[in-house]
């Protein structure tokens, strides 16, 4: 017990330099905490993709479009329970800052595909009743105040004029690791449009999310989908949904690497700002330890009185690193675009990888000032004027 009271007595001794040193330790925390979560939010569509589905484009790139008539030839493969299909509408919303994803889709069988998306029965149904109807996530509804009935103005790019959508539907994430931030029309009102104001593309979608009954037949079912269509007008590449969202991140993948990289710089500041404190109290303190070992201290003695000074600073900075990071996260939640990280939120990882992190770096803080009071003899730390 004296030992531990020692500790604290030390930890607390230069009330000033602690503080500051419990501070330093905090910001870095609380700054590696952030930064792995502003990672972790930008690979959250990866990690929430389903081992269950697939995704068909086309085999030159993403933005060609595919025929629908795949559609019925990729559902007669053995395995494939569901077939739905989807076209990237972009299109400008009061301006071009305003950014979300839109997409026209075959609503019946894309809610089969993703169960996720909850959406209230008497809301779906008149969903699939009204052609220019829309459904959109309840975090977009949130952000700009959509309600049952409003319609949402569109000028259209990808495909030109003006277009009004209905709000018919708001659907609720299943979780939190569920894009809320979605919305979703009929692709029959976009190939309608298509057929009268430019024919020559109509009856085209722009991937196909494809349903397996078992996640282990997923190379087979893709490598068969391919030969489908090998040598066609129109090749495809079958991959899985995971693999599919990949592609999306590998375009900012040297700014996630950096972001990865920063953060785990921070450790190495940590271990600097503690490093240096445990140093100038050891140094300090040449002497009492000459004193301690003359009234018979030993070396482990003195080991655990400067590790447990060492792992209280950095327990109380890593505490307070930890608790900042939760209403820094939050802030930048509320003020960037729900769009821009439709899931952002402290995965338990990042709560175990900072914490962990602090208890590390305070165990090798203390090894220098370890070794330097265990080797100086009672007579050189006596001796010692510093």
């Amino acid at each position: 017990m004296r030992i531990f009271k020692l500790m604290f007595k030390n930890a607390l001794r230069h009330k000033l330099r602690t503080s500051l040193t419990i501070l330093g330790i905090a910001i870095a925390v609380m700054a590696f905490g952030f930064l792995r979560t502003v990672v972790t939010a930008w690979y959250a569509g990866v990690e929430a993709s389903a081992a269950n589905r697939l995704v068909t484009r086309n085999a030159v790139s993403f933005i060609f479009p595919l025929p629908l008539a795949y559609r019925d030839k990729i559902a007669r493969i053995p395995g494939v329970e569901t077939v739905s299909y989807m076209n990237w509408f972009q299109g400008v919303y009061i301006d071009k800052n305003q950014f979300f994803a839109r997409f026209a889709a075959d609503v019946q069988t894309a809610l089969e595909v993703y169960p996720e998306f909850i959406v209230p029965p008497d809301q779906l149904e008149a969903f699939t009743k009204e052609r220019n109807a829309c459904m959109v996530g309840a975090d977009l509804a949130k952000q700009y105040n959509f309600k049952i009935g409003d319609v949402i103005p569109i000028e259209g790019d990808i495909y030109p004029g003006k277009w009004d959508f209905v709000v018919r539907a708001i659907y609720q994430p299943r979780d939190e690791k569920v894009d809320g931030t979605q919305m979703w029309f009929h692709w029959a009102y976009l190939d309608e449009r298509m057929r009268q104001d430019m024919p020559g593309r109509a009856g085209e979608v722009g991937w196909y999310i494809i349903r397996i009954s078992n996640p282990n037949d997923g190379a087979r079912i893709s490598e068969e989908v391919d030969q489908l269509f090998k040598n066609s007008r129109a090749e495809t590449k079958t991959e899985s949904e995971r693999a599919f969202q990949e592609g999306f991140v590998q375009g900012t993948n040297l700014i996630i690497v950096l972001l990865n990289f920063m953060s785990f710089v921070i450790i190495g500041i940590i271990m600097l700002v503690l490093g240096n404190t445990m140093i100038m109290s050891a140094r300090e303190r040449t002497k009492e330890y000459a004193v301690l070992k003359t009234i018979g201290f030993s070396g482990s003695h003195l080991t655990k009185l400067i590790a447990g000074e060492s792992m209280i600073i950095s327990i109380l900075g890593g505490a307070l690193g930890l608790l900042l990071t939760y209403p820094i996260v939050g802030m930048f939640s509320l003020f960037v675009p729900k769009s821009w990280f439709p899931i952002f939120y402290i995965e338990p990882i990042t709560i175990v990888l900072a914490g962990t992190s602090a208890l590390v770096v305070g165990v090798i803080a203390a090894l220098f000032p370890i070794q330097r009071a265990v080797r100086t003899s009672i007579v050189d730390g006596l001796r010692f004027v510093g």
